[in-house]
């Protein structure tokens, strides 16, 4: 069986994740669905992810609704490292969702940055 050409980094209880769920199914897309509260990515993925994002582990950190305070992850002097860490042992840290293509990733927040992927 071969492996989808997208996954989707879903939480099924964000607006914004169950939107973009629906525009790649809308496009015909039917996704690999990683729920990744109950599934968190792995520290080396979330630096494959982030290597197809061009981005850096604070561009996905999720601040709302998580224990980024409490764990203190404002603190600019944080490594990167520090962060993935972080994200890898709280997922609820990693911003959603992110959409996976052979080639590139992105975090579709808002939901129409999906065109920019597709």
């Amino acid at each position: 069986m071969a492996k989808p050409a997208v996954t989707i980094y879903h939480n099924p209880k964000c607006g914004t994740s169950r939107s973009v769920l629906e525009a790649l199914r809308a496009k015909g897309i039917e996704p690999a669905v990683v729920l990744y509260l109950e599934h968190p990515p792995s520290k080396t993925k979330l630096v494959q992810l982030l290597k197809k994002m061009h981005a850096k582990p604070r561009d996905i950190l999720r601040r709302r609704g998580t224990p980024y305070d409490e764990l203190g992850l404002d603190d600019p002097k944080l490594s990167d490292d520090a962060i993935l860490n972080a994200m890898a042992t709280h997922p609820l840290l990693i911003e959603r969702p992110i959409v996976e293509t052979t080639d590139a990733a992105l975090l579709c927040r808002p939901a129409d940055r999906l065109s920019e992927l597709l």
